[in-house]
C-alpha cells in the first residue's frame, strides 16, 4: 500500500484556476503512475451532478486525456451510491471531455463485492452503542485486484470534494469507494448508524462513528483493491458573485491528503452564526434537486442554525418525487418524515422498515424533530397533499418565487421590505451553516 501526500495546497482565500488546477493535478497524476509502476488500465470515480462544483468533470477530462495518450484509460465510474444513473446530456455537460464511450453505471443493489466485515461488538463500540451490527466493506465489484466481475484494473483515481456530510461528518475519500460504489447493506447500515448516534454530533466533525468505519475498513482491506488516488477538492463561495472557487487541491495515497483537506473545508464551508436563525430560505436549483432525497440538503444543512419555534422554507422548483427511486420513493410515502426516537422505535418492530435502514436514517435526517418547521415549496411536480402527507408543511411556490427573489438575494442575512429577516442559502450543498453555541456546545 503506497503512502503518500503529492499535493496539499489549500488557503480559505486561494482561488485556482482552471490552467493551473489542471497542470498541478497532471502532475501529480504522472508521478502516481510513476509510482505504482504498472502498465494496466485505470478506473476513474468522479463524483456525480450532485457535486457538479466539485470540478471532479474537470479534473475527470484531465485524467482521461492525460490516461487516453498512455493508452490506458480503462472506464469512468461515477460514485453513485443511491443517486439514479447519469444521463446523456448530464455526462456532456459536466464531462465534456471525457469519451462516453467509457461511462459505466454504478448499480447498489448489484454487481457489489464484499471486501470484508468488521464484526459487530467493533462497530458497536464506535457508535458508543448507539447500533449493535455488523458492518460489510463492499464495493462495485470491477474495482477488487482480482476474484469474479474485476475490472483487472492497476489502479483507482477517487475523484471528489469534501465538504460536511450529515453521515460521514465530512465527505469524501473511502466514503466515495464504500458508499459511493457500495451495495444496499453497506449504505443501509451506514447510514442508520450515522443517524442513531445523532447527526448534530457528526456533522462537520473529521472524525466520527462512521468515518471510523470506512477508515478500518480501508485499513483492514485495502489490498484487495489496486492502489487508490485520492483527489480532493475544496471548494467556497466566492463572495462578490454566485461563483464558486477552488480554495484547496489535495492528492495522495494516504489519509492525510483528506486531513488537510478536511481542516480546510472546516474554515471554507462551515459558518457559525452568533445570533440562531428564525427563518432560512433555501434555494433549490431545479436543475439538480428534483427529489427530496437529495433536496433535503436544504435541512440538514441548516438544521444546527434554526432556532427553537423557527423555520426553514424551501423553494423546490424541480421537485418530482420524494426518492430516487420508485422503491425508496413508495417507502418514504408509506413512513413520513418522523422524529429520530419514532423512526427508531419503528425499526426494531417493522420488517420493510428495518430491511431499508438507509431509508429510515434519511427520515430521520429530513424531520426537524419538532424543534423547527420545514416548508417545501414544490413545482407541478408534487401536490400539497403530497407534501404535507409526508410530514412538511406546504407553502406556494409562486408567492415564495415572488417574495425571496433568489436570482437577486445575496447569501445569508436579508431583511425584507417588510422588515421581515431571513437567512438565505442559494445551495445548500456547498457548506453547512450551525448557531456557534450549537455547533461548538458552548
Amino acid at each position: 500500500m503506497i503512502e503518500k501526500t503529492y499535493i496539499a495546497r489549500g488557503e480559505a482565500s486561494l482561488d485556482i484556476g482552471g490552467e493551473e488546477l489542471g497542470d498541478i493535478f497532471s502532475e501529480a497524476l504522472s508521478q502516481a503512475l510513476a509510482d505504482v509502476n504498472s502498465a494496466g488500465q485505470v478506473i476513474i470515480v468522479p463524483p456525480d451532478t450532485t457535486r457538479f462544483h466539485s470540478r471532479g468533470g474537470f479534473l475527470t477530462d484531465v485524467a482521461a486525456r492525460q490516461l487516453i495518450n498512455k493508452n490506458r484509460l480503462g472506464a469512468i465510474l461515477p460514485a453513485l451510491g443511491t443517486h439514479t444513473a447519469l444521463t446523456a446530456a448530464e455526462i456532456n455537460k459536466m464531462f465534456p471531455g471525457t469519451p462516453k464511450e467509457k461511462f459505466l453505471v454504478h448499480k447498489w443493489r448489484t454487481g457489489i463485492a464484499e471486501l470484508g466485515r468488521l464484526d459487530a461488538p467493533w462497530v458497536q463500540e464506535k457508535t458508543g452503542g448507539a447500533v449493535a451490527f455488523d458492518w460489510p466493506v463492499q464495493v462495485n465489484r470491477l474495482l477488487q485486484k482480482s476474484g469474479a466481475g474485476s475490472g483487472g484494473f492497476s489502479m483507482i483515481i477517487s475523484i471528489g470534494q469534501v465538504v460536511p456530510h450529515e453521515v460521514a461528518g465530512m465527505a469524501n475519500h473511502a466514503k466515495n469507494l464504500f458508499i459511493g460504489t457500495g451495495g444496499k447493506e453497506a449504505i443501509d447500515k451506514s447510514h442508520f448508524a450515522g443517524a442513531a448516534y445523532g447527526m448534530e454530533r457528526i456533522m462537520g466533525r473529521i472524525d466520527t462513528p462512521v468515518r471510523a468505519m470506512f477508515d478500518e475498513g480501508l485499513t483492514r482491506f485495502a489490498d484487495k483493491m489496486p492502489p487508490v488516488l485520492w483527489v480532493l477538492t475544496v471548494i467556497g463561495n466566492k463572495t462578490e458573485s454566485d461563483a464558486t472557487a477552488v480554495r484547496g487541491l489535495y492528492i495522495g495515497f494516504d489519509r492525510e491528503c483528506f486531513e488537510k483537506a478536511c481542516e480546510l473545508a472546516g474554515k471554507v464551508n462551515i459558518e457559525l452564526i452568533d445570533k440562531p436563525v428564525k427563518k432560512a430560505v433555501v434555494f433549490l436549483d431545479p436543475d439538480k434537486y428534483r427529489t427530496a432525497w437529495l433536496g433535503n440538503k436544504a435541512i440538514y444543512r441548516t438544521a444546527m442554525a434554526i432556532a427553537d419555534g423557527g423555520e426553514i422554507l424551501i423553494m423546490a422548483g424541480g421537485l418530482e418525487r420524494f426518492g430516487e427511486d420508485i422503491e425508496v420513493d413508495g417507502l418514504i410515502r408509506k413512513y413520513g418524515y418522523r422524529p429520530g426516537r419514532e423512526i427508531i422505535s419503528r425499526v426494531e418492530t417493522d420488517a420493510c422498515l428495518a430491511g431499508n435502514l438507509c431509508t429510515a436514517a434519511h427520515l430521520i435526517h429530513g424531520c426537524g424533530e419538532g424543534r423547527f418547521t420545514v416548508r417545501y415549496c414544490p413545482g407541478a411536480g408534487l401536490s400539497r397533499k403530497e407534501i404535507e402527507s409526508a410530514g412538511y408543511q406546504w407553502g406556494d411556490l409562486k408567492e415564495a418565487n415572488a417574495r425571496y427573489n433568489a436570482g437577486k438575494l445575496p447569501p445569508g442575512w436579508n431583511t425584507m421590505n417588510d422588515g421581515e429577516r431571513i437567512f438565505f442559502v442559494s445551495d445548500p450543498a456547498l457548506g453547512l451553516w450551525a448557531a456557534r453555541r450549537r455547533f461548538t456546545g458552548g
